[in-house]
């Protein structure tokens, strides 16, 4: 399925805690590169976070898993440095800087001591405007890729996921994986990894975000040492996926005591006047919460799962609400029929007054995620600019969330949730099941 990174960082932005006061401010480089700073000196270190926008929906449909395999392989030598000299120079220097990349982006992640900032950055520019790519560097990593393949190849929700990507997006890049498949990436050569870093990392398409002990000023003049070598632009951008919407069941057969099941239909935009509302509709039929309708009717009044939970996800160029829960086959297509009637009911007939407050309070203040370190306030401005936010948001978030009323989440109810678009993909022996296609 594709990477629910786009997810988290929705829920991160949608998490922040009214009264955590940050206090955001924008920073653009002598060099024009603008980034979101949490300006904190209580401690000498700071937290650096990059997004390339893109990912690995760039692949070239031919060469799929090339980019997720060039961001394994970045730490894996720089400049001068082989891998081992990559690393011995990171350790000596007390910083992690990490790699990885999802359908909509490339993430880098860096974390680094006041004093060794000088150095760590330097190490860090080197990865990313002289990798190496090493021949045995990109062999060694790929025989990585490859056994964590075989072994998706054997796990029932890598195999739902994978499947009910390919039936809801098609041939866009969001129908695949991109890890790529045991073909694809086995035929990969380093050409193929350097084409992919030309295509991802480039300066058009940069997010940046810092969190603590350095200034406005510093931050803009490390930016421009860091990233101003970089390639202007690179690959364009995927189009919009056009998404299934035909409801139904399917099954893929697959042996075991129990079934992984993945449902979905249509989503909403995060940028649509309704979302928060949609995203409280969510939170009552089956947000993470035990009192959620999904978990109260499926799980505790019938016990036909230990644990089943729907979410919101807004990617570059699709939107989708997905849940998923595995049971034991012989309970499978009860539990089913369970989410399709209270799909149906919340469609109708919308939420009541109580499952509203209560899921305000829980979204404004009862189980919030809450800032803890400059790491996570760094990956989240990183979100928040991603999705469009502006700076002011934590102070506004909360204020939004109690706007909505009632009436609102009745008509989004009716707009959002279809029944009849609802599908289902199921991957076990499932027993009495009946399928649609």
């Amino acid at each position: 399925m594709i990477s629910l990174l786009r997810t988290t960082l929705a829920l991160l932005a949608l998490a922040l805690p009214l009264n955590a006061e940050i206090a955001i401010k924008e920073v653009t480089s002598p060099g024009g590169i603008k980034a979101w700073l949490v300006e904190d000196h209580s401690i000498p270190f700071t937290a650096l976070e990059l997004r390339f926008k893109g990912g690995t929906s760039l692949d070239d449909p031919a060469k799929r898993g090339a980019v997720n395999l060039m961001t394994a392989t970045l730490e894996e030598g720089a400049g001068a440095m082989d891998a081992q000299g990559f690393a011995a120079a990171r350790d000596g220097l007390a910083t992690k800087i990490s790699f990885g990349s999802d359908a909509d982006g490339v993430s880098v992640s860096a974390q680094f001591l006041t004093e060794k900032r000088d150095a760590s950055v330097t190490l860090l520019r080197e990865a990313l405007v002289n990798p190496r790519f090493d021949q045995d560097a990109v062999d060694r990593v790929k025989g990585q890729v490859l056994a964590n393949l075989r072994a998706s190849a054997e796990d029932s929700g890598k195999i739902a996921g994978e499947l009910l990507s390919a039936r809801s997006f098609g041939s866009h890049p969001y129908g695949s994986t991109g890890d790529g498949t045991i073909d694809s990436v086995t035929a990969l050569t380093r050409d193929d990894v350097v084409a992919a870093w030309k295509a991802a990392i480039a300066r058009d398409r940069i997010y940046v975000s810092a969190a603590g002990d350095i200034s406005p000023e510093d931050l803009g003049k490390l930016l421009d040492r860091l990233l101003a070598d970089l390639p202007a632009t690179g690959a364009p951008q995927p189009g919009d996926a056009t998404f299934n919407d035909a409801g139904g069941v399917k099954l893929q057969p697959f042996p075991g005591p129990t079934s992984v099941v993945l449902f979905q239909q249509g989503g909403i935009k995060f940028t649509d006047p309704d979302y928060f509302a949609a995203v409280l509709l969510n939170e009552i039929l089956g947000g993470g919460r035990f009192s959620a309708r999904l978990m109260t009717e499926v799980r505790e009044k019938r016990g036909l799962t230990y644990g089943i939970g729907t979410s919101l996800a807004s990617y570059d160029h699709a939107e989708t609400l997905v849940g998923q829960f595995q049971a034991s086959n012989e309970k499978v297509a009860e539990a089913i029929k369970v989410i399709q009637d209270q799909w149906a009911k919340v469609a109708k007939e919308g939420v009541t007054e109580d499952e509203l407050d209560r899921a305000k309070t829980y979204m404004t203040g009862a189980y919030p995620l809450r800032f803890d370190g400059n790491s996570n306030i760094a990956s989240i401005l990183v979100g928040m600019q991603m999705m469009g936010l502006t700076p002011d948001y934590p102070r506004t978030r909360n204020d939004r969330v109690n706007a909505v009323t009632l009436a609102d989440v009745k008509r989004v109810a009716a707009r959002l949730i279809k029944p009849e678009n609802l599908f289902f993909m199921v991957v076990g022996t499932p027993t009495n099941l009946k399928t649609t296609e």
